[in-house]
């Protein structure tokens, strides 16, 4: 049954991309409101933090990934929606549950500033890496014949032009920024959540068909994730509360980007779609077990570990 995810087809018209392409700009405005310069210049002050966070992105978690499909040989097109989840930036939850974590909530923006633009280029490229080292999705890259730079547009639309203008909004008016920011970060979250639901929603025949064959892997891909963040924090000696925020932001993707790429270039693949949708509501929870789990646990911000 689990091989009949390879010819499971999604269905979605033009106009339901469009409003879900618009949702997802509409989350990363959100999220930029709350960037400004200051956070990529805390790559030069605090360097060890910010490049232990990025290489935890996009290094250790694409090939905690990848060893993860070796082990489990999971059918082709769920294999290719792993990867694609691991190809993705944070996700527009990660800096909330980092604060509430009582983790270093300022490297938390700061990795959301620098790793939401480096997606544009490294979304498309981890993918084609990951998915031509794993034979059976190598041939299904092949047979689809998606060129990475077709993604990177994409990525760069949905990313790059809501992240700008976020910006440009919190620098020229950092009043009506602050005002909005709040009710922003809330909708963020409410537009994430409908954005997956929709999607299910209009497949639900095949999402309840098929749900439960991967569920299992998605809770166990997605605690590879977080143990990533934390070891590899670990590993870099890190302070307590940076280890904290590494974790939230390697297990907390960016499923809403992952999904819509599925939708946009991967239709054919429904169980691509599946796992990712599934995925972005399993993080939600998962995350919110983590941090308040943390957030009981107060941490001196100069311990080490």
């Amino acid at each position: 049954m689990q091989a009949d995810l390879n010819n499971v087809q999604m269905v979605l018209s033009t106009d339901t991309l469009w409003i879900l392409n618009t949702a997802l700009a509409l989350i990363m405005f959100g999220v930029a409101l709350n960037l400004k310069i200051a956070d990529f210049a805390r790559l030069l002050k605090q360097p060890k933090s910010v490049l232990a966070g990025v290489s935890s992105q996009f290094i250790m978690l694409p090939l905690v990934t990848l060893g993860l499909v070796y082990v489990l040989k999971p059918v082709p097109s769920i294999a290719l929606g792993m990867f694609m989840v691991a190809a993705c930036p944070g996700g527009v939850v990660s800096n909330f549950y980092s604060h509430l974590a009582k983790g270093n909530a300022a490297l938390s923006i700061s990795l959301t500033a620098i790793a939401t633009p480096l997606a544009i280029l490294m979304t498309p490229v981890i993918l084609s890496l990951l998915g031509s080292s794993y034979h059976p999705t190598a041939r299904l890259l092949q047979e689809i014949s998606i060129s990475p730079v077709e993604i990177g547009k994409v990525v760069g639309l949905l990313l790059g032009i809501p992240i700008i203008a976020g910006m440009f909004v919190h620098y020229k008016w950092p009043q009506f920024a602050q005002r909005i920011r709040s009710p922003f970060k809330i909708a963020s979250v409410i537009f994430l959540v409908a954005l997956i639901g929709f999607v299910i929603y209009g497949n639900r025949t095949i999402f309840m068909e098929y749900a439960v064959l991967v569920i299992g892997l998605v809770i166990l891909h997605n605690f590879a994730a977080l143990t990533t963040g934390f070891s590899w924090g670990q590993l870099w000696r890190l302070a307590a509360q940076d280890v904290r925020s590494l974790t939230i932001e390697t297990g907390i993707q960016n499923c809403g980007l992952a999904l819509l790429l599925i939708l946009t270039f991967f239709q054919e693949l429904g169980g691509m779609a599946v796992l990712a949708a599934i995925w972005g509501i399993w993080h939600l929870i998962s995350g919110m077990l983590v941090a308040s789990i943390w957030a009981r646990f107060p941490v001196d911000k100069k311990a080490q570990v």
